[in-house]
């Protein structure tokens, strides 16, 4: 079968309990549902996972973050019962796993990649072998595994590095023979586990594109766990923020992002924002030290308002001397996204009309202070 061929299902879905028809139409068409899951291991004073409740769609960029310990990993691995739940259901394509034999579980194994931040190729085989191998092992027929193998360097676009070992290359080619080896049997769902964590920020963008070019043309439903916003942001479409085991928050990444409600959201964010310049903070005052002061507005734009920032509608509607100090927009998802440090001195408005003339652009708008 070709890559860009449509994968079948798992298998046909059993009939679902009263408990399930009773659920919202979107989430019984969900790819992946966890229903009440929780899992504590063996010793342990703390759950790893606690009354998860989410709905995975078919074909999205899902990204799970939090954390160390958090319990990201712990969640992806029921996703392929690497993990058993403790309390609560894994559900694929409505099926529930949780009751699977062990014939059953190389089957769904076999149609849920996943890739891991350290490669985990065997040194002494090839690129063509390395991928190759989970294709001996299942019993495929030689021409077809040539076929396949083929097909899959060439998507990841190492076609010319057949027979390279993994010590000739670098850490991006490896991670893409880890990619290729996790789609021989043209798997449904593909798990990342900090995929990227071990890569330099280009290769990462690399890998990421790859990632968004496989996820389009052949329709997989991909799962990635990451304690980096800036992948999240890259590649996402949804996102949940895990922490302690409990999910905090979830939403599109554009949202989650553009106005993040929970505090371990806003930790793991701030590496992204741009903060208050020291030069800056260290001449603002509360009070205006002179008649000329500049009263200085920190414009916040978290995707729900107006397309575009009209800078010039804004300075205009602000009055007097308007300057930017420090900040910027970005998109997200069709969405304007960032912040402002405006500086404005000689207006005729005062403080408060300001705030609210400012508000007429930008979701969120507080006065710092003032300088000279």
């Amino acid at each position: 079968m070709s890559v860009a061929n449509a994968r079948p299902c798992l298998e046909t879905p059993r009939p679902l309990s009263a408990e399930h028809t009773e659920l919202h139409p979107e989430l019984n068409r969900a790819h992946v549902r966890f229903i009440g899951v929780s899992k504590t291991y063996s010793g342990a004073r703390v759950a790893a996972l606690q009354g998860i409740d989410l709905a995975i769609q078919h074909g999205e960029v899902f990204g799970i973050i939090g954390r160390s310990g958090a319990g990201k990993s712990s969640l992806i691995r029921t996703i392929n019962r690497l993990e058993q739940p403790t309390h609560g259901r894994v559900l694929i394509d409505q099926v529930d796993i949780g009751g699977f034999d062990e014939d059953r579980l190389v089957e769904l194994r076999r149609r849920i990649g996943m890739i891991f931040q350290h490669f985990n190729l065997m040194s002494a085989k090839t690129v063509w072998q390395n991928v190759e191998l989970p294709l001996k092992v299942a019993g495929v027929p030689k021409e077809q595994r040539q076929r396949k193998v083929r097909e899959l360097l060439e998507l990841v676009g190492l076609q010319d590095k057949h027979k390279a070992y993994p010590a000739q290359l670098s850490g991006g080619q490896k991670q893409r023979v880890g990619i290729a080896r996790a789609l021989v049997h043209d798997p449904q769902i593909l798990l990342c586990d900090e995929a990227t964590s071990a890569l330099d920020p280009e290769t990462t963008q690399s890998i990421l594109g790859l990632l968004r070019q496989i996820n389009q043309r052949l329709g997989l439903t991909i799962v990635l766990i990451t304690h980096e916003m800036a992948v999240i942001r890259e590649v996402c479409d949804r996102v949940v923020v895990l922490e302690q085991g409990r999910i905090v928050e979830q939403g599109p990444v554009w949202e989650v992002f553009g106005n993040p409600r929970h505090e371990v959201s806003r930790t793991l964010l701030a590496p992204l924002q741009q903060a208050l310049p020291q030069e800056l903070q260290s001449r603002l005052q509360a009070q205006p030290p002179s008649a000329d002061a500049a009263a200085v507005l920190r414009l916040q734009f978290t995707g729900t308002g107006r397309e575009e920032a009209d800078l010039a509608a804004l300075f205009s509607a602000l009055g007097g001397r308007v300057r930017l100090l420090h900040g910027g927009i970005e998109r997200i998802q069709g969405h304007g996204l960032g912040q402002l440090l405006l500086a404005v001195s000689g207006s005729s408005w005062g403080v408060e009309e300001l705030r609210q003339r400012a508000g007429n652009w930008a979701q969120q708008v507080e006065v710092l202070g003032y300088v000279v």
